[in-house]
């Protein structure tokens, strides 16, 4: 991709391209998606690309997603006119177009030929001792971590399950995709499989001392005070009779997060810190900031009540 003449916005598109596509593509196939947040048919088709992607990471294949409104430029240069827009990159090439490929089995079909006709040797090359594809690297193990947060922060907590589980099945060492997995099955209500996902984090001594547990176990520890819907609107009545009650308050806060209803929660403990910050040694905000740790740092929800309690904290 030519890079004379181009202004500085332009040149930065091509410097990303280079790193996220052309460079891996040099050893690895790429799979390029070309997408749009408004783009349904591209959300159908993301859950596919990924899963296929995580299947054919041992063979040399890899995933990178291009969103059409940020990425204008890089768009324009492969003349898309229409997505989902789907290549297959090699070497810096489109070698094939995806597009048709809409299904599992398709897309499989078309890069199995693709694989056999292409000098593929990273990904697909047999270990020296015995012959066995090796697994993906510790890049497209973060790209597919990245991916997974990326659903969970999107509100797609299926999807993130769906790819946390495909890592560890081939990176059972790996403790942010593990607790990426109890946090997205929290999300879906599957606290039984959470709690099983947490018994195999703590039967490894490095998986349950590392720092990536951490919100897993929060999360964990939050979707303890889940309670029915019919004990959820006593307690909510119960907080609203009685706002000064800060036992009622806190009791309907930790019931309305299990339940998935964090901003009540969120607007309840941010309400008894602006009263009484120093209520029963601080818990409302100790609770607020496990809530933030459960849900992530870098999740706009939480960054929105943080700034909130800043706030509320230092006026």
């Amino acid at each position: 991709m030519a890079s004379m003449g181009l202004s500085i916005d332009e040149q930065k598109a091509v410097d990303r391209f280079r790193k996220d596509v052309v460079e891996p593509s040099q050893s690895k196939l790429v799979i390029l998606d070309f997408w749009a947040e408004w783009c349904g048919p591209c959300k159908a088709l993301t859950p596919v690309l990924e899963k296929v992607a995580a299947d054919y990471a041992g063979k040399g294949v890899v995933l990178a997603k291009l969103n059409v409104d940020e990425e204008q430029f890089i768009a324009a240069q492969f003349q898309v006119r229409s997505i989902p827009t789907v290549y297959a990159m090699f070497q810096g090439q489109p070698v094939a177009d995806l597009t048709s490929a809409r299904t599992e089995s398709q897309l499989k079909a078309m890069l199995d030929q693709l694989l056999s006709q292409l000098p593929i040797a990273a990904g697909a090359a047999d270990d020296a001792a015995g012959g066995a594809a090796r697994g993906p690297s510790p890049e497209e193990l973060a790209q597919f971590i990245k991916l997974g947060d990326e659903a969970l922060a999107a509100g797609d907590p299926q999807r993130a399950a769906g790819i946390f589980a495909q890592i560890t099945e081939f990176a059972q060492d790996n403790a942010p995709a593990h607790a990426g997995l109890v946090r997205a099955l929290v999300q879906l209500g599957e606290i039984d499989q959470a709690k099983q996902v947490m018994e195999v984090i703590d039967s490894d001594p490095r998986l349950a001392t590392d720092p990536a547990i951490a919100p897993a176990r929060s999360a964990l520890e939050l979707a303890g005070t889940r309670v029915d819907d019919g004990e959820l609107a006593a307690l909510r009545a119960a907080a609203a009779a009685a706002p000064e009650d800060m036992d009622a308050q806190f009791a309907f806060a930790e019931a309305a997060f299990a339940a998935g209803q964090r901003d009540d929660a969120a607007d309840t403990l941010l309400t008894m810190i602006a009263a009484d910050r120093e209520w029963n040694e601080g818990a409302a905000r100790a609770k607020l900031l496990k809530i933030f740790e459960a849900t992530g740092l870098e999740d706009e929800w939480v960054v929105g009540v943080r700034r909130r309690l800043s706030r509320v904290l230092f006026g």
